[in-house]
Formats: C-alpha cells, structure tokens, sequence
C-alpha cells in the first residue's frame, strides 16, 4: 500500500486547535462571553492586588495567601484565553509543540496551587475563629511563607511530569486538537503509545492530592461550623459565618464545574463533544473571574480601600 497519502505526525512540530468542533458557525459570538470572562477576571484579579500592596493594613496572611491565589489566576489568564480568542477571533488554530505542552503545564500546575491555597485559607479561617487569642502566634510571616512556598512547590513538581510525558509519545495518526486549548485528555487521545502511566498518575497521585485537599477543608469548615453555633447571640453567628461565606462559595465554583469536567472527560463518553469542551473551558474560566468579585464584595477592607483610592485620584 502507498505511503504517499499519509503523513508522519510521530514528531510533529505544531497542534491544530480546533476550536469548539460543531459550534464552528457561533465562534464570533462565543468570543463575546469569553472575552467579557477574560477583561473583568484580569481587571479583577490586578484590582485585588493594587490594593492589597497599596494598603498596609492588608499585609495579613489571608491577604497574603489571596494575593498568591490572584497571582495563579493571573498567570492561568495570561497562558489561555489569549490563544482562545485568537482562534475565535483569527482561525489562529496552530499552536507549537512546546507552547502547547507549556500551556498544558499551567494549567494543571495552577490548578493545584489554587486547591493549596484554599486549604490555606480554610485553616487560616479555623485559627482565626476557633483559636483567636493564638492567631498572631500560629499565622506568623515567616510560617505564611513557608506554607505558601509548599503550595506552590507542590503544584509545580507534582504536574512536571504531564509535558515531558506528552512531549515522549508518538503522534501517528493526526496533531489536531479538538479542543479551545491544550487539554491533557484531549492531547492524549492523540498518541499512537501506551497512555496508561499519564492516565494512572493522573488518577493515583493527583486525584488523591485534590481529594486529600478536599478533605482537609471539610474538617477546617466542620470545626468551624461547630464553633460558630455555639456563639452565644444570633448576631455573632451570622457576622462569623458571613466572614467565611465567601471563602466557601468560591471552593464550590472551583471544585465542582472541575470535578465535573473531569469526570465526563474520562467517563462520559455519551456526551456531545461541544459540551465537554464548554464545560471545561468554563472550569477554567469562570473561577479566576468569580475569585475577585466574591473576595471584593465580601472582604469590607477591600472594597472599602479600592473606594478610598478612587475618590482620592478623583476617578
């Protein structure tokens, strides 16, 4: 049989991205709320950071562990949305090998740190509420650096290994991408090899780190919880648990639409690909846009000092 029709994909130097595959026709409007998601998560996120470095009564570690919470969103805004909308916008559809597997890494990398940081927070909550008195003692800034030094290590090493895995497989068969970005499952369906170490790992260490992480905020809001019912007036009970409110509204947008995309990537093999692909696009979306508006509206310093700088300029 002749060669001459096919075409050797085992080294291949660029991807195709494909975009939202059967939506071809509604990229322009697509591109709307996509970008509207992208300006206000970026405005958002870089409003949250001014004012935290502007104001130095903000220098405390929940402050802290936000502001390392806001810089992971912004590198995940930064990696991309910009290659979202180019090939809304552009049919910019190529992407090469190395920016791909760069992306993929970021992706997954940040999305660790985040779920490091929220266990931060849950327990820089549970001091602050269960143990106030030991609080300037327990959270001191040396013991803040060090845990978000964990997080983010943490993050990076344990996701180093998704790129260098990729970049070893075979592609035999196509390089095109049926996907808005370089999604690891997506990628891997891809290779003419064995997949299952990449699927393994990703099953076996970083399910159990997100459920380990998972598990150790229920225990933070369980205790929590107890503490605050046992406040002694209606009023402390609802100013306390409107502190942490917050807090817990944005870990149910961030675990649930992934949790949710991952599992119809891995196991729902009935659902229409277009909506795979928008689900998992919203999972990393929507989180970095909602993290500043909840964190803004429901931290009164920080909206109270974003209200002060602006009346000051004049804006």
């Amino acid at each position: 049989m002749s060669d001459s029709n096919t075409t050797d994909f085992s080294n291949p130097s660029t991807f195709i991205l494909l975009g939202i595959p059967g939506l071809e026709a509604a990229h322009t409007w697509l591109s709307i709320p996509f970008c509207a998601i992208y300006v206000i998560a970026i405005l958002g996120n870089s409003i949250i950071l001014f004012i935290v470095k502007k104001e130095p009564s903000l220098h405390g570690p929940l402050y802290y562990f936000l502001c390392i919470l806001v810089v992971t969103d912004l590198v995940l805004l930064t990696s991309t949305p910009p290659k979202m909308l180019s090939i809304f916008w552009f049919n910019s559809r190529e992407i090469n090998v190395s920016a791909c597997l760069t992306q993929m890494y970021f992706i997954h990398c940040c999305s660790m740190i985040e779920s490091g940081i929220f266990v931060a927070m849950a327990f820089d909550h549970y001091v602050a509420i269960c143990d106030p008195l030991r609080y300037s003692t327990i959270l001191t800034n040396s013991v803040v650096a060090q845990i978000g030094l964990a997080v983010v290590l943490r993050g990076s090493m344990l996701t180093l290994c998704f790129p260098f895995i990729a970049r070893r497989w075979p592609y035999c068969t196509t390089n095109i991408i049926p996907h808005l970005y370089c999604h690891l499952i997506a990628v891997e369906k891809l290779a003419c090899a064995d997949i299952r170490i990449s699927s393994y790992y990703s099953l076996f260490v970083v399910l159990p780190v997100f459920g380990l992480d998972v598990f150790f905020i229920t225990m933070s809001y369980t205790q929590i919880l107890r503490a605050i019912f046992s406040l002694p007036t209606k009023d402390a009970r609802f100013k306390t648990f409107g502190t942490c409110s917050s807090h817990f509204f944005v870990i149910l947008a961030v675990y649930l639409p992934g949790l949710f995309s991952f599992l119809i990537h891995r196991f729902g093999y009935n659902v229409l690909l277009h909506f795979h692909i928008l689900m998992a696009n919203m999972s990393l979306l929507v989180p970095p846009m909602l993290n500043p508006i909840i964190y803004g509206v429901r931290a009164k310093e920080i909206w109270v000092r974003l209200l002060q700088f602006i009346t000051h300029q004049g804006i």
